[in-house]
C-alpha cells in the first residue's frame, strides 16, 4: 500500500521539491494578486459577507465601483492556473491507471483502485463545486445556495480527505466498527455489558 507520506521514496526527492516549488511558486503570487485587488476596491455596502470566510466573490459584491474589468483580469489569472493544475491532475491519473493496470494480480489492483478512486471522488467533488462556485451565472445566486457550495469546496474535500487515507487502516476500521455498533445499543445494553 502506498501512503502519501512515501512520496519521497517512490518519486526522489528532487520531484517531491519541484511539485512543492510548483504549488508555492503558483500559489503564493495568485493570491497575493488576490489580496492586494482585495483591499484596493472601496466598499460601500458595508463590511459584513455572507459567508464564513471572505471569499472574493462575496467581497466584490460589497464593492461600489466597477469591478468589472478587475473581476475579468483575476478570473483568467485564475482559470490558467486552475487549468494548468488540471491538466497535471489529469496526466498524473493517467500514469497512475496505466500503472495499476500493469499490476499482474487481481487483488492488487483492486487494492490499489480502492485507494485511488475514492480520492479521484474528493478531487472531483472539489473541482467541480469550486467551478459552479465563481463560475456560475449571478441568476442563480443566494445567499443559501453560495454558502453550501462553499462548504462543498472547502470544508468537505479537507475533512473527507484523511478518513480516506486512514480507513485502510484495519484497526481503524474495527474501532470504527466498535463505536458505531456502540450508539445503536440502549444505554441499558450498554451497562449490561460493563457489568459482565
Amino acid at each position: 500500500m502506498v501512503l502519501p507520506l512515501h512520496y519521497g521514496t517512490l518519486m526522489g526527492s528532487r520531484s517531491c521539491v519541484k511539485m512543492a516549488a510548483a504549488a508555492w511558486g503558483g500559489g503564493f503570487p495568485h493570491a497575493l494578486l488576490h489580496t492586494a485587488n482585495t483591499f484596493s476596491i472601496p466598499l460601500c455596502q458595508g463590511n459584513t459577507v455572507d459567508q464564513f470566510f471572505c471569499e472574493i466573490p462575496q467581497v466584490l459584491k460589497l464593492s461600489c465601483s466597477d469591478s468589472y474589468l478587475r473581476e475579468l483580469g483575476l478570473l483568467v489569472v485564475s482559470l490558467c492556473l486552475v487549468f494548468g493544475c488540471f491538466i497535471f491532475i489529469v496526466v498524473s491519473y493517467v500514469q497512475i491507471f496505466t500503472a495499476v493496470l500493469r499490476i499482474p494480480s487481481e487483488q492488487g489492483r483492486h487494492k490499489a483502485f480502492s485507494m485511488c478512486l475514492p480520492h479521484l471522488a474528493v478531487v472531483s467533488l472539489f473541482v467541480s463545486t469550486s467551478f459552479f462556485a465563481y463560475l456560475k451565472p449571478p441568476s442563480i445566486s443566494s445567499p443559501a445556495l453560495d454558502l453550501v457550495v462553499t462548504v462543498l469546496y472547502a470544508v468537505v474535500p479537507p475533512a473527507v480527505n484523511p478518513l480516506i487515507y486512514s480507513m485502510r487502516s484495519k484497526d481503524l476500521k474495527d474501532a470504527l466498527r466498535k463505536v458505531i455498533s456502540c450508539t445503536f445499543f440502549s444505554s441499558g445494553d450498554i451497562a449490561k455489558a460493563l457489568h459482565k
